[in-house]
């Protein structure tokens, strides 16, 4: 039953990122950047309920009270990383657009690729460290003086249920260089979406969202250092089964 559904989802998928990759395309020309990212969430929040309906899954979260307010309110958001489900779910609970860091081969991935190549995020080139970073910062100056919350996978990768990444502090730095607070974000999706699996199960996945740490005064490498902490110890509250 857990194949079945499993494919009946990846239908699904398919069948309406094609569209939507087209219009996204399409509609770039006339639209602007903030009516182009709601049409994005548009549709990852028909993957998140395609999750829902299709494979079972729900999602519990906590600490929603904890996001910045204000309109134009700066955030730097660290969210562990176990699966591809996070990634389409975490635009459809902020309030805020958000703009994402990754890497610039994605774009090339057919209607997904192109649909993001036209939304306001930063790909960067990982092999030109240097400059990659100083794009970074110069993009995220801008996007959150706008108003756009930038997200960031500080593991920089999916990382298998019950196990911990290298933390790296590109976001810490990123918050340091603008001031922006960081929120970590702890998130058990390979409960029921394993990394790179296609099989998925019914179950809950968890979101915590912590309170902002603020950024200013502080060094990057301790700053991750209080981030990874909060995450992997929430990762162990809400997930204990994984790491006995």
């Amino acid at each position: 039953m857990a194949f079945l559904r499993s494919v009946l989802h990846a239908a699904w998928m398919l069948l309406t990122v094609v569209p939507w990759g087209i219009y996204m395309v399409v509609s770039s020309h006339w639209r602007n950047s903030t009516q182009l990212w709601w049409m994005a969430v548009r549709w990852v929040s028909w993957a998140v309920a395609g999750a829902r309906v299709i494979l079972g899954i729900q999602v519990r979260v906590t600490g929603m009270d904890n996001l910045p307010l204000g309109q134009t309110s700066p955030a730097i958001l660290l969210v562990k990383h176990q699966s591809t489900f996070e990634t389409f779910l975490m635009p459809t609970l902020m309030p805020h657009p958000l703009a994402y860091v990754f890497k610039r081969e994605l774009l090339r991935v057919p209607f997904f690729g192109w649909a993001m190549g036209r939304l306001d995020m930063i790909h960067i080139d990982r092999g030109l460290r240097a400059q990659a970073f100083n794009r970074v910062v110069e993009q995220g100056k801008r996007l959150l003086a706008q108003g756009i919350w930038i997200i960031i996978f500080p593991e920089g990768t999916r990382i298998p249920r019950g196990q911990k990444g290298t933390y790296k502090h590109g976001g810490t730095r990123l918050a340091v260089e603008t001031g922006a607070p960081v929120i970590p974000i702890a998130v058990t999706s390979a409960k029921v979406w394993p990394r790179k699996a296609f099989i998925k199960r019914a179950g809950v996945v968890d979101v915590a969202i912590g309170k902002p740490i603020p950024s200013q005064g502080r060094e990057p490498d301790e700053l991750m250092r209080e981030v990874e902490a909060w995450i992997e110890s929430e990762m162990r509250r809400l997930d204990p089964d994984a790491y006995i």
